[in-house]
C-alpha cells in the first residue's frame, strides 16, 4: 500500500540534516509587532551569532565581532527607532557570514569565502546540502516572517525602512558621509527623507551613498517593498556613529523626526 504524500513528506524532513540545535535561538526576532506607525523596520543584518553546528564558521571572536559579520549598532538603533515611532520591528539573528538574508540565496556573495580580506573556513567547500540547510533554517524563516509581518497591514498605510549600518573606512577609503539614504525605483520615502536630513541636521547624508540600492541585489527592498507597492527606503548608519547606546538613541531621535516629516 502506499503512503499518503503528506506521510512521504513528514519522514523525510526528519530524515534532513539539521542545522539548528535546541540552544540555538530562533533566526528572527520581532519587536513592537502591534505598533501602530505606518513604518515598519526591517534589520537584515542585526546579529552575528553561529549555530553551535558550524564551530563559529572556523572564525575568532574578533573577526566575527567585525562588520564583515554584521551590521554594528544596527539592532540596539532598530529598538530605539522602534520606540521612538512606535513601529514594529523584525531583524535577523544570525550572522550574515552564515548567510546573507538581504542577497538571493543563489547570489556569489550569500554565503561568501572572504570578506574584507578575511578568509571565512566554514564556508569553504560546502556541499549542496550543507548550502541549502542554511536556507532551509535562516533564510527562509526570516523572509515568511517578514510576509507573515506584512500581509496583515494589506488594508493600512505602510511604508518600509530598512536599517543597515557601514564601516568608516573600508578598502584603505575614509568615508565622508554620516549617513546614507538609499533607494531604487521608489522615491517617495527616499526623496522627502533627504530633504528632511539636509535641513534638520549637519550631518553629511549621501544620496545612494556610500552604496547604491539600484543594483537590484537588495532582496527586502525589492521583494517586500517595492513588489508590493509600498513606500520603501534603505538606511545606512556608519558604525562609529552608533556603537553604543548615546549613539543609537541619538539617531533615532534625529530619523523618527525626519521619517515623521516625510507625509507617510
Amino acid at each position: 500500500m502506499n503512503k499518503p504524500a503528506d506521510t512521504i513528506e513528514a519522514t523525510e524532513n526528519r530524515n534532513r540534516p539539521r542545522l539548528l540545535g535546541a540552544d540555538d535561538p530562533a533566526p528572527v526576532w520581532i519587536e513592537n509587532e502591534r505598533g501602530s506607525s505606518p513604518f515598519v523596520l526591517i534589520a537584515d543584518h542585526a546579529g552575528n551569532r553561529v549555530p553551535s553546528a558550524l564551530n563559529e564558521l572556523g572564525l575568532p571572536l574578533h573577526e566575527r565581532e567585525r562588520h564583515i559579520a554584521w551590521d554594528i549598532g544596527v539592532a540596539g538603533l532598530a529598538v530605539a527607532l522602534s520606540r521612538e515611532l512606535d513601529a514594529a520591528c523584525i531583524g535577523q539573528t544570525y550572522s550574515r557570514l552564515v548567510i546573507d538574508c538581504n542577497r538571493r540565496p543563489d547570489a556569489e556573495d550569500s554565503i561568501p569565502h572572504t570578506s574584507d580580506g578575511t578568509r571565512i573556513p566554514g564556508n569553504i567547500g560546502l556541499a549542496h546540502e550543507q548550502i541549502e540547510v542554511r536556507r532551509r533554517e535562516i533564510y527562509t524563516p526570516y523572509h515568511q516572517a517578514i510576509t507573515a509581518l506584512l500581509d496583515p497591514r494589506s488594508q493600512r498605510s505602510t511604508a518600509l525602512v530598512l536599517l543597515h549600518s557601514f564601516t568608516p573606512v573600508f578598502g584603505g577609503i575614509t568615508r565622508r558621509w554620516h549617513a546614507g539614504v538609499l533607494y531604487n525605483r521608489d522615491e517617495r520615502l527616499a526623496r522627502p527623507l533627504l530633504k528632511a536630513l539636509a535641513e534638520q541636521t549637519d550631518f553629511v547624508i549621501g544620496d545612494n551613498e556610500p552604496y547604491s540600492a539600484q543594483d537590484g541585489t537588495d532582496v527586502a527592498l525589492i521583494d517586500h517593498g517595492e513588489a508590493r507597492g509600498l513606500p520603501v527606503v534603505e538606511l545606512e548608519i556608519r558604525q562609529d556613529l552608533i556603537s553604543n547606546a548615546s549613539g543609537q538613541d541619538l539617531w533615532a531621535r534625529t530619523l523618527a523626526t525626519a521619517l515623521k516629516s516625510t507625509g507617510i
